[in-house]
C-alpha cells in the first residue's frame, strides 16, 4: 500500500509534542497505522523534543520517587497476549475503542441510499465519524464552515482536487468547494473530522446534513 496524501508539517509538529486536540490526535494516529513515512517523520520529531527536554535544567525529586515507581512495578500485572484471530477488514487500533476490530461489523445508520455513517465524537462543534459510500455515491457539494480532515480506511474517492485511496489524510478548508464520490472498486469508508458544520449548496442536503449532525 502506497499513501499519497499526509498530515501537513504543523499537525504532525503539534502531534509528536502531545499539544494537538484530541480529535486531531485521533486522526493523526489512525494516518499513522497506515504511513510508515509519517511515523518515522513524528519519530524523529519526537527525538527532537526528548533532547530539548534532555537539555533543561535537572529538577529534583520526590525523596520517595523510587520507592513509589518500584511499588506500581511490583503490583502491575502481566496479561497474557490475545489469541491471533485473523480479520478480513480490521480497524486501525486508534479507533477500536470506538468500532470494535472489524469494519465489516460496524453498525451504520443509513443517511441515503448510498451513505452511511457512524457517529464516533462529539465536542463542542468538532465531530468525528465514519462514512461508508457505495460505489459512485458520495456527500455531495459541499463547503465547510471550519477545516476537516478526510482519512480513507477502505476503497477510495475522488473529488476535484485529486483521488485518494487507503491510508490518505487531506485537510479541507473553507474556501474548497468540492464533491467527493466513493470509487467503483468497492465501497468507500472513511475516518472525517469536522470543526464545523459541512455548507451544501443544495438546501434539500443541508437540511438532511444537519439532522444527522455533520
Amino acid at each position: 500500500m502506497s499513501v499519497n496524501h499526509h498530515p501537513n508539517d504543523e499537525l504532525l509538529w503539534t502531534y509528536a509534542a502531545g499539544v494537538s486536540e484530541p480529535a486531531v490526535s485521533l486522526m493523526i494516529a489512525t494516518h499513522l497505522t497506515y504511513c510508515p513515512k509519517c511515523r518515522a517523520e513524528v519519530s524523529i520529531l519526537e527525538s527532537l523534543g526528548g533532547q530539548m527536554l534532555r537539555d533543561l535544567p535537572a529538577a529534583a525529586l520526590d525523596a520517595r520517587a523510587l520507592e513509589t515507581v518500584l511499588a506500581r512495578l511490583d503490583s502491575a500485572t502481566v496479561e497474557k497476549p490475545a489469541a491471533s484471530i485473523r480479520i478480513a477488514n480490521p480497524v486501525p487500533r486508534p479507533l477500536r475503542s470506538f468500532v470494535g476490530d472489524d469494519l465489516n461489523r460496524v453498525r451504520w445508520r443509513r443517511v441515503t441510499r448510498g451513505l452511511s455513517y457512524r457517529m464516533l465524537m462529539r465536542r463542542g462543534r468538532t465531530r468525528i465519524y465514519l462514512t461508508k459510500s457505495t460505489p459512485g455515491s458520495g456527500i455531495g457539494l459541499h463547503t465547510h464552515h471550519g477545516n476537516e480532515l478526510t482519512l480513507v480506511l477502505a476503497g477510495g474517492f475522488t473529488d476535484e482536487m485529486g483521488s485518494y485511496a487507503k491510508g490518505d489524510l487531506v485537510l479541507t478548508t473553507p474556501e474548497i468547494h468540492h464533491t467527493p464520490v466513493a470509487d467503483d472498486d468497492g465501497d468507500c469508508i472513511t475516518l472525517a473530522m469536522t470543526d464545523a458544520p459541512l455548507k451544501f449548496r443544495n438546501a434539500g442536503a443541508g437540511l438532511v446534513a444537519r439532522i444527522f449532525g455533520f
